[in-house]
């Protein structure tokens, strides 16, 4: 058998969630929106549920033209279709990323009235703050911290466009957040950092401050491919890149799942061992064991998504030596078994 093909990150259905609080606000219809997108609404009630990267993205436009909003309704003002693009305008054209970064800010304070963003530099450190607006008059209390959902989405759009401008992932030392913890906060560790911080003072990322001494490489032709699939793309392609789970992840995909090795082999061939390779994935919140089912999910939910094999077939590929096991384990991780997760799926595609 050939090794799987690279998975296809998915998306937390509490991202959904999340995206359609303004559009139900309104009274507008998420569920014809979900269907646009290829989402199925009965996804939204499992709690364990996970879309594609590419449903989440037609989503995300979506929303964004029914509202004219590209940040879901989120803030007092508009951040009108269009603002993205013209947000990477504004950076393209500075020479080094921290000039970058001062551009983007400085966008994000004319198109946006509750959030305002500024960069600190201090030593070794670099830091993009959120502020919650109005700032408070010198004795009075401070704004109530804005909805999880608004500091993520701007800090995931500023670290990703760093990201691209410099061509490498940023790794973040911190992740801090003014509000309290969301139930989706595992999702920030893989996006951000597994050092996350809540009911802080303040929102901001902390990175290495050499970073933004780097040069922009891109430019405007670069910048008309990066837009076709920004800026959902930031969810999944600049994720937490250099944690030992990802390195993981990505030494596995180069096998089937059939033939993944055992702990103590994985440790050998990471040059670790086996103690220390454990006590580094405890640092991170992290098992061997989840790190497994989380990659068979993704794999199961692409191939379900993409590809007419049947149910026994993707049960083979992914190594489960009875179909049985993989319903069990599917419906663990999901909540729904492999062919109710398929008839939820767009009609277009294989059914078993």
């Amino acid at each position: 058998m050939s090794a799987p093909s690279p998975d296809r990150d998915t998306i937390s259905i509490c991202f959904v969630h999340e995206a359609l609080v303004a559009i139900r606000e309104r009274g507008l219809d998420a569920d014809a929106l979900l269907e646009a997108a290829g989402i199925s609404p009965e996804l939204l009630k499992l709690p364990e549920a996970r879309v594609s990267s590419t449903h989440f993205g037609n989503l995300w436009h979506l929303i964004a033209r029914t509202l004219d909003d590209e940040f879901f309704g989120m803030d007092s003002h508009r951040m009108k279709v269009g603002s993205f693009t013209l947000l990477c305008h504004a950076a393209i054209h500075a020479d080094t990323l921290e000039r970058a970064l001062q551009r983007a800010l400085r966008f994000f304070r004319l198109v946006l009235d509750d959030l305002e963003g500024h960069l600190e530099r201090e030593g070794d450190l670099a830091r993009i703050v959120i502020d919650d607006l109005p700032r408070p008059a010198e004795g009075s209390a401070p704004p109530c911290p804005a909805r999880p959902f608004a500091y993520g989405t701007v800090l995931v759009i500023l670290h990703g466009l760093a990201c691209w401008l410099v061509g490498r992932r940023i790794p973040l030392i911190e992740a801090s957040f003014r509000c309290p913890e969301p139930h989706y906060s595992g999702e920030w560790r893989m996006l951000f950092s597994p050092n996350l911080k809540f009911d802080q003072p303040r929102t901001s990322i902390t990175f290495a401050a050499e970073y933004l001494d780097m040069a922009n490489i891109q430019n405007e032709r670069s910048m008309k491919e990066f837009l076709r699939s920004s800026p959902v793309n930031f969810l999944v392609k600049y994720k937490n890149s250099a944690s030992l789970t990802a390195r993981i992840r990505r030494h596995l995909r180069e096998t089937p799942p059939a033939a993944w090795p055992a702990f103590d082999t994985l440790a050998e061939e990471l040059h670790y061992s086996p103690s220390t390779l454990r006590r580094r994935l405890e640092d991170e919140g992290n098992s061997y064991r989840t790190i497994l089912d989380d990659l068979r999910r993704d794999l199961a939910i692409s191939l379900l998504s993409d590809s007419e094999n049947s149910i026994m077939a993707i049960a083979n590929e992914l190594g489960f030596a009875e179909p049985s096991a993989f319903h069990r384990a599917f419906k663990k991780w999901t909540g729904a078994r492999p062919g109710e997760y398929r008839r939820l799926l767009p009609a277009e595609k294989g059914q078993d």
